[in-house]
C-alpha cells in the first residue's frame, strides 16, 4: 500500500508541478490526487470506524485554514473595491528610481505582513504601471516586488498561506514568529533589494500619462480610509482575537468580515443598487480566488492521507539519516520550494515531524516558515507572489533567472545565515 499511496502522491505532485505545460488546472490534480489516495488507503485499511475518526480530523484542520483564508481574501477584495490601497499608493513620490524602488520595496514588505504576498504582489505591481512608463524598469520592480512581497509573508501569521498554517496547526505563535524571522526576512529582502537599487542608482522616474479612472467603483476619499483601515485593522487583530479567547483564528476572521460587511451597508445604504454592488461584500466574494481555494482543499487532504498512513514519519527519518542536520534538510525545503508549491511541501513537513517531539515555536518551524516563505522568489513559478506579477508584466522566466534569481538565492542564503546566527546567539 506504500508504494502505490506514494506514487499516487508523486504522479499528482508532477501534475501540479507541470500545470502549464500539461494545460491541467493544479486545482484538478489536488482533487483528483486526494480523492485516489484516501481511497486507496481507506480499502487498505478495512476499519470503517477508524477511517471516520481519521478524516474527520483531517477535514476539521483543512476547513479550519480554508475558512480563514476565504474570509481574509474577502477582506481584502472589499479594501480593493473601495481603492483603498491608494491611500498608501498615493503618497509614493519621488523622481529618482533608486529612491523609489526602496520605498516600494519597503511598503511591499510591510504590507505583505498584513495582506498575503500574492495580493500584496498584485496591488504593487499594478501600482508600478502608474508610476513608470518603461517596460524595463517595471519588470526590475515587479522582480523586487516579488522578493519583498515572500519576505514580509514569512515573518507574520497572517502573511503567507505556509505560515498561516503553521500557526493554525499550533506549530508557531505570533509573537515568536514576528521577533525570530522578522530580521532575517528583512536581510533576505534587503540584500536583493540593494543590488538593484545600485543598478539604477542615477536614473530618473519616467511617469506614463495619466489615466483617467474608468472602469474603477465610485468611492469618496472617506469610504476608501475607512474600508482600508478597518479591513487592515481586522486583519491584524485576529491574532489578538486568537490570544484572548483561544477560539481558533478562522471564527477571528469571519467575525471581523461580518463587522466589515455591516460597516458597508450602513456606508452605501443610501446609493443606487447599480452604484453599490461593487462595493457589497456579495461582490467581493465572487471575485476571490476559488481556484486557489480548492486546490488548498485538495492538497492538505491529499497530505493527511499520507500523515495517516506513516509515510511522512518514515520519510523525515530517512530525510535525518541522510543529512543529520535540521538545518540542512530546512533549507534544501526552501530551494525545493523554488520549483514546487510551497503548500504541498509544508504540508508534508507538518505530517513528518511532530509537535510531541518538536514543541511549538521550535528551531524548526520558526526557520521552515523562513525558508518555505522566502526560497519561492528564486525562481519566478516558486510563489503565487511570482506567479500573478509574471502574469501582470508578462515577465519571460529566462528572464527572471538571469536578473533575479541570483539576488534572490544570495538574500534567502543571507537570511538563512542570519536566522541560524541569531536563534544560536540567543
Amino acid at each position: 500500500m506504500t508504494m502505490v499511496l506514494a506514487m499516487i502522491f508523486i504522479l499528482a505532485y508532477a501534475a501540479i508541478a507541470f500545470e502549464h505545460p500539461l494545460g491541467i488546472n493544479k486545482s484538478a490534480s489536488a482533487l483528483i490526487g486526494a480523492g485516489l489516495l484516501w481511497t486507496v488507503h481507506a480499502l487498505a485499511l478495512g476499519d470503517p470506524a477508524k477511517l471516520d475518526a481519521q478524516l474527520g480530523e483531517s477535514v476539521m484542520a483543512t476547513a479550519q485554514i480554508v475558512f480563514f483564508l476565504v474570509g481574509a481574501m474577502t477582506i481584502v477584495e472589499v479594501v480593493d473595491a473601495h481603492n483603498g490601497f491608494e491611500v498608501i499608493t498615493r503618497r509614493i513620490k519621488t523622481s529618482k528610481l533608486s529612491s523609489l524602488i526602496w520605498l516600494v520595496g519597503v511598503v511591499t514588505f510591510f504590507l505583505s505582513a498584513i495582506l498575503d504576498n500574492m495580493t500584496t504582489a498584485i496591488v504593487m505591481v499594478s501600482l508600478m504601471r502608474k508610476l513608470l512608463n518603461r517596460h524595463d524598469d517595471r519588470l526590475l520592480f515587479a522582480g523586487v516586488i516579488i522578493i519583498a512581497a515572500n519576505a514580509g509573508g514569512a515573518w507574520s501569521p497572517i502573511g503567507d498561506v505556509t505560515t498561516t498554517m503553521l500557526w493554525i496547526g499550533g506549530q508557531i505563535t505570533p509573537l515568536a514568529i514576528m521577533k525570530g524571522v522578522l530580521l532575517p526576512s528583512a536581510v533576505s529582502a534587503l540584500v536583493p533589494l540593494g543590488g538593484v537599487a545600485h543598478h539604477l542608482r542615477g536614473r530618473d522616474v519616467e511617469a506614463p500619462a495619466q489615466d483617467n479612472g474608468l472602469g474603477r467603483a465610485s468611492t469618496s476619499s472617506f469610504e476608501s480610509s475607512l474600508m482600508f483601515f478597518l479591513g487592515l485593522g481586522i486583519l491584524v487583530t485576529v491574532p489578538a482575537f486568537k490570544a484572548a479567547t483561544h477560539l481558533p483564528p478562522f471564527l477571528g476572521v469571519l467575525f471581523g468580515l461580518g463587522v466589515l460587511w455591516l460597516v458597508g451597508d450602513l456606508v452605501h445604504r443610501d446609493k443606487e443598487d447599480d452604484a453599490k454592488k461593487p462595493l457589497t461584500l456579495v461582490h467581493a466574494l465572487s471575485r476571490i480566488d476559488m481556484g486557489s481555494v480548492v486546490f488548498f482543499i485538495g492538497i492538505l487532504l491529499a497530505v493527511a492521507s499520507l500523515e495517516h498512513a506513516h509515510i511522512l514519519t518514515a520519510l523525515a527519518q530517512g530525510l535525518d539519516r541522510i543529512f543529520g542536520r535540521l538545518d540542512v534538510i530546512v533549507i534544501l525545503i526552501g530551494l525545493a520550494s523554488a520549483v514546487v508549491d510551497n503548500v504541498p511541501l509544508v504540508a508534508a513537513s507538518m505530517g513528518m515531524y511532530s509537535l510531541a517531539q518538536y514543541p511549538p515555536d521550535h528551531f524548526l518551524w520558526e526557520f521552515l516558515a523562513y525558508c518555505a516563505g522566502t526560497g519561492g522568489s528564486i525562481l519566478i513559478i516558486g510563489s503565487a507572489a511570482g506567479v500573478a506579477a509574471m502574469g501582470l508584466e508578462k515577465i519571460q522566466f529566462f528572464w527572471y533567472v538571469k536578473k533575479i534569481s541570483g539576488l534572490a538565492l544570495i538574500g534567502y542564503l543571507a537570511g538563512a545565515g542570519v536566522y541560524i546566527l541569531e536563534h544560536r546567539l540567543f
